[in-house]
């Protein structure tokens, strides 16, 4: 097996590996992507890169000799430590997947989905037969439970007529629910079918369930840490699901009960403080954009039983559509988003003639970074342009970026038809952070070289690595994602979005059973317990953060967020660009006016109305004067986490604070 030497990894352990914004970083790290180790201690950063890196350029080699392709270990090692170097200086980062799962023997048992970030299902062909039926539901709940972000459309609305098995037409059938990610999948797949067979032709059963084989809540998981929910979630989306579907029994299924079963899927998926998962729903119709009209579908919004908070809700726009509706539905309530799918199935880059790579694309993903067609996953890598010395700095360690990106395809997943697409597409995501931070040090211009020569540089790398694989170039290759938990690793900014403030409050949820709160309150942070958290399971920590050199998000207007998310799809991303845009009061209006001009010159966005602090209890960001920061920061001290000896908690996944559920 490739293994990076370890004398040079030995001369990482005693370096500062310099994390962000005063402990946050490295709080970060503990709390979500440091593994624990055959001693029991956690990894601390170099030890993660080092498994990381080791599993990356293992995966190329066995690649390699698999293909009878000549390997050169001397080459391999000189590449895997710059990587190493580059990883640990924080010039890029793999997605949290990717610290977090980065491990020979967890792929060897989940497959490679497991590395990759998001996906995206269509619901289009349900009423081709019984299995085309439960498919997607299966697929979003099978890649949720694997930390994967999932998009999915209602386009099989009315294609299936729901049929509630009668006592006199049905037999009996239980089903005994293995203790494993596939036994809950199948469940709900028995479930679905038990009402959906009849449209079909066959004859429906009446199912009972059997959860006497999973484990009790608080037991571990070991394939990817945490405890165990016990089986009272999968019983929650049991009933939730019988109750949909009874409902509407003998009617076409709707929009809403598309939307509905996905979401009380999301619900289960992230119930127990286990998993953290995103989705986004994609339809058009009026029936589809009342989902969160709380006064029309009251049952989706209740806090302790609801489902509907579950999903980001967007709509497939069309070019030279009437905005005028919908986009007053967006300022109120900041939903629905914007796809416009056919500008991502006809264009990489827009500021190129159309090339219609993706015309078999049907969506996109819960931040809408990447364009998907059904049943693809993406993998998306991390980028810091404002920690490099130069532009040509920069570029090399695009080179590094793009290896662990197009390595990551050559691992197949457990899903055929997830396979089917990646294998010919080869999608991968190579994005940047802390673009605000850069744009305000060295001017647009500079930005716009760094943007267009480092595009150029990844098709390169494209061509020279495909080829040397052996295998097809990347269909798309650049994003823009939103970032989330790993941008804060490496202190800068998330995405192409601007801070809150310049001083502010970050919070951040943690289990109050973790390892990590008694070392936060040892360095003074304050620790409070999350508001209507009736089990008393999740607590919130306040970082005072501060960001110099840059503008905050007040002196930064709607259309000038929408002119750089404009512009990153231009000169950047032939994937997509991720970018909610935050207005304020007296800018919703223009919303209106903002698609009419950039529906030429984007493929999605979403708006956000600028919240003021209170608005909502312990909201993730709280501005605070300099006063106030000083304040806070006076009274803690650096986090020691060497005592660490426990898996802390799960929320291993899906990578992006504006869209995590």
């Amino acid at each position: 097996m490739f293994q990076l030497s370890k004398s040079f990894v030995q001369q990482y352990q005693d370096r500062n590996p310099n994390f962000g914004f005063n402990g946050l970083g490295e709080l970060t790290f503990y709390r979500t992507y440091s593994r624990i180790k055959e001693n029991g201690k956690n990894e601390n950063w170099a030890e993660c890169i080092e498994r990381v890196v080791n599993t990356i350029y293992e995966i190329q080699r066995k690649h390699i000799l698999h293909n009878r392709i000549k390997w050169n270990e001397e080459k391999a090692q000189k590449s895997a430590q710059e990587m190493f170097d580059r990883i640990f200086t924080h010039k890029f980062h793999p997605p949290g997947r990717g610290f977090w799962a980065a491990d020979l023997k967890l792929i060897d048992k989940v497959g490679g989905a497991a590395l990759n970030n998001c996906a995206f299902v269509s619901t289009h062909k349900i009423g081709e037969s019984l299995t085309e039926a439960t498919k997607p539901f299966e697929f979003l709940m099978d890649m949720s439970m694997l930390g994967v972000g999932v998009g999915f459309d209602v386009k099989g609305s009315n294609q299936i007529v729901i049929n509630k098995p009668k006592q006199s037409d049905k037999s009996t059938t239980t089903f005994t629910i293995p203790d494993s990610r596939e036994g809950w999948v199948e469940s709900v797949k028995l479930l679905l079918e038990s009402y959906f067979s009849k449209h079909f032709g066959i004859e429906s059963y009446e199912l009972t369930f059997d959860y006497s084989l999973i484990r009790p809540a608080g037991l571990p998981i070991k394939t990817f840490g945490g405890t165990s929910s016990g089986a009272e979630p999968l019983k929650i989306l049991h009933n939730n699901i019988v109750k949909v579907l009874d409902k509407n029994d003998g009617k076409g299924i709707t929009e809403t009960t598309i939307v509905d079963i996905m979401n009380m899927i999301g619900v289960c998926v992230v119930a127990g403080n286990v998993r953290r998962t995103a989705e986004i729903a994609f339809g058009a119709s009026e029936e589809f954009m009342d989902l969160k009209n709380y006064e029309k579908n009251p049952e989706r919004n209740d806090w302790q039983t609801g489902w509907g908070w579950t999903s980001n809700n967007s709509i497939f726009a069309e070019l030279g559509q009437d905005y005028s509706k919908v986009a007053e539905r967006t300022r109120i309530n900041g939903e629905p988003g914007y796809e416009w799918l056919e500008n991502a199935q006809n264009y990489g880059r827009m500021c190129e003639q159309p090339n219609y790579k993706d015309i078999r694309a049907l969506g996109g993903n819960p931040c809408l970074e990447q364009t998907l067609e059904s049943y693809e996953l993406c993998c998306l890598v991390e980028t810091y342009p404002i920690h490099h010395e130069s532009l040509e700095d920069y570029y090399r360690t695009l080179k590094f970026a793009y290896l662990y990106a197009k390595t990551v395809t050559l691992v197949p997943t457990h899903n055929e038809d997830t396979n089917d697409v990646m294998l010919r597409n080869r999608r991968i995501g190579l994005s940047q952070s802390g673009i605000a931070m850069y744009i305000d040090k060295y001017g647009i211009h500079q930005y716009k070289e760094l943007c267009e020569e480092g595009y150029k540089t990844v098709q390169y790398y494209d061509n020279v690595y495909s080829d040397w694989l052996k295998i097809p170039k990347s269909i798309k290759t650049t994003s823009i994602k939103p970032s989330g938990t790993v941008s804060l690793l490496a202190g800068v900014t998330p995405g192409m979005h601007y801070p809150e403030n310049t001083t502010y409050i970050r919070r951040i949820r943690i289990a109050t059973n973790s390892p990590l709160i008694p070392i936060i309150k040892e360095a003074g942070y304050n620790i409070e317990p999350v508001v209507n958290d009736t089990l008393g399971t999740t607590s919130v920590v306040e970082i005072p953060v501060k960001i110099e050199g840059v503008r905050k998000l007040d002196n930064v207007s709607m259309w000038e967020q929408v002119a750089l998310a404009s512009f990153l799809q231009q000169y950047w991303a032939d994937n997509q660009v991720s970018c909610t845009v935050t207005f304020k009061q007296d800018e919703g209006k223009d919303i209106v006016n903002a698609l009419n001009y950039f529906q030429y010159k984007l493929k999605g966005i979403s708006f956000l109305p600028k919240l003021e602090y209170g608005e909502y209890p312990q909201m993730p960001y709280e501005a605070i004067s300099e006063e106030k920061y000083k304040e806070m920061f006076s009274k803690v001290k650096p986090m020691n986490f060497n005592t660490l000896s426990k898996d802390s908690e799960v929320s291993k996944y899906c990578d992006g604070d504006k869209c995590e559920i």
